[in-house]
């Protein structure tokens, strides 16, 4: 393989440069801004009515309450924002005739906007006053007392239901009108404790343009209140804190997941190079994968790229060990080059029919799937899939080829428990245990002669002689297995006519039993 001095480097720089290109791509965090092949009834829909009047970008604004005033010029203070396209609160929330439902009114105003006698709107005043314990208005007196609207007439409305007061038909049906509305909005927008203001936003759900845009409604409300207890709450903060935590999630997971592999890689192969190698190769076919959006100009959804990266690691590191463990068991007994090309073809097989078929699942999900969550994170593991597959076949074998003395330096299994190679071909003479082929494939333990080409392993314990090539050649008995004796253990004949050594004296006791036992029976 000329092509291992080639691969090993390519992969290093194309693994650096996928690196960086990954983390360029273009990560979204709001499910609104994805887009499918495939879209719902529901989806078309919204999509329609986006494209028609413009995308809905909602927030929230949380101030504490109790000073409409204050609220009501915070209003008008955002109003003015070009990054706002609306804002609503009850600040700006008109009751009748241009007066807001915080306005303050005294009684004369009042009675003129709800047709009222000054006189009873008076005592209406003083009865409030009284109900809120301020007496300093009714010793001063009630003409200039200004209560805000909605105060005012959610207490004449509770004074009408609880029986203290009687108003005319025409004013009672006006009461009970505007009370239904009035308190829809006092739920949406005044708490216990709090203000909320709804603002409409023309711009888009994440982005650049949207993290400044928060930042301005920040600094605009904090003219008016204690910045720490100002609260924005939408779709466009939520995006934001994801982005925010997004590259602190990445990399935990992303060393996690390298971290653990490496361990149990560790054990299993007992090398503490083999398992830096495999990782790399898989973590490199990871930033392969989403560098690809980046170049395609295409958005990576964040949820989808730390879900596959994860399965790609943990599902995907299994072809890089199948290839590894083939080549680690055989070139034990054959040349390191022969090894690999070997391995490559036992697991060639398995790692297409078990990696096309998640490849074929990734892609029918993102091209069927109407959600386009789902969609992204199939097309992810697809390609992810894919990549993987082919940097395991085309790039890991000269990987391991190049890094095998990387693997040998760092291996920590004891040398005694190492197999050590037979020549690949001669005559030898051994006495021990020996796993391999000759002319077939041998295990067990004799004492013998082996003869012919030789692929095959024996423990460093067990004793080997090489002999000459000039030497006279020995006729060896032909052995075969015949069925236990009474004794259990097996027995071998000579079919060549000369005994193994130690045969004649076998063949000399038997048939010194067997005459004796004939003499007795005579």
């Amino acid at each position: 393989m000329a092509t291992r001095y080639i691969v090993p480097p390519v992969l290093i720089v194309g693994v650096i440069a996928a690196f960086f290109l990954s983390n360029r791509a273009n990560y979204v965090y709001d499910v609104n801004t994805l887009e499918s092949s495939s879209m719902s009834e529901n989806k078309f829909s919204v999509s329609m009515v986006n494209k028609e009047f413009g995308m809905v970008n909602q927030l929230a604004v949380i101030v504490p309450n109790g000073d409409y005033e204050k609220e009501a010029q915070t209003l008008k203070a955002l109003e003015k924002l070009d990054v706002v396209k609306s804002v609503q609160g009850l600040g700006n929330i008109e009751a009748m005739d241009g007066y807001m439902l915080t306005d303050k009114l005294n009684p004369r105003q009042f009675a003129e906007l709800i047709d009222l006698d000054v006189e009873v709107a008076d005592m209406l005043y003083s009865a409030y006053a009284l109900d809120q314990s301020d007496y300093g208005a009714l010793v001063s007196g009630v003409n200039d007392y200004e209560v805000p609207f909605i105060d005012m007439f959610l207490f004449i409305y509770d004074q009408k239901e609880s029986g203290n007061i009687t108003l005319d038909d025409d004013l009672e049906e006006t009461l009970s009108d505007a009370h239904s509305k009035i308190m829809i909005a006092k739920d949406q927008l005044l708490g216990e404790d709090n203000s909320r203001f709804v603002l409409e936003l023309n711009v888009p759900y994440e982005g650049e343009e949207t993290t400044a845009a928060l930042d301005q409604i920040r600094n605009t409300v904090a003219k008016f209140y204690n910045i720490d207890d100002i609260l924005l709450v939408g779709n466009a903060t939520s995006d934001k804190d994801l982005g925010d935590s997004f590259a602190t999630d990445n990399t935990i997971i992303t060393v996690l997941t390298a971290l653990f592999v490496m361990i149990i890689l560790l054990f299993t192969f007992q090398s503490a190079g083999l398992p830096v190698l495999l990782v790399v190769t898989i973590q490199g076919s990871i930033w392969m994968n989403f560098s690809l959006p980046y170049l395609l100009s295409e958005n990576v959804y964040f949820l989808g790229y730390l879900v596959v990266s994860a399965i790609q690691m943990g599902a995907t590191i299994d072809y890089a060990i199948v290839i590894t463990s083939r080549y680690m068991d055989l070139k034990t007994y054959m040349p390191i080059k022969e090894a690999a090309i070997e391995a490559l073809n036992q697991a060639f097989p398995t790692i297409v029919t078990s990696g096309s078929m998640l490849v074929a699942a990734g892609f029918i999900i993102s091209y069927v799937s109407s959600n386009a969550a789902v969609a992204a994170i199939g097309l992810a593991l697809g390609r992810g899939t894919l990549t993987s597959i082919l940097l395991v076949l085309l790039a890991l074998p000269q990987t391991l080829l190049i890094g095998d003395i990387i693997i040998q330096k760092t291996a920590f299994t004891l040398k005694r428990d190492l197999a050590k190679p037979l020549p690949t071909a001669g005559r030898i003479r051994m006495n021990g245990h020996i796993k391999g082929y000759v002319n077939g494939v041998l295990e067990g333990d004799f004492v013998g002669v082996i003869d012919g080409e030789i692929g095959a392993v024996v423990r460093p314990k067990d004793i080997v002689t090489m002999e000459r090539e000039d030497a006279a050649e020995e006729t060896y008995p032909r052995l075969e297995a015949q069925e236990p004796s009474e004794d259990g253990e097996s027995c071998l004949d000579n079919e060549t006519g000369d005994n193994a050594p130690g045969t004649d004296e076998k063949h000399a006791d038997k048939n010194t039993t067997e005459s004796e036992g004939t003499e007795d029976e005579q």
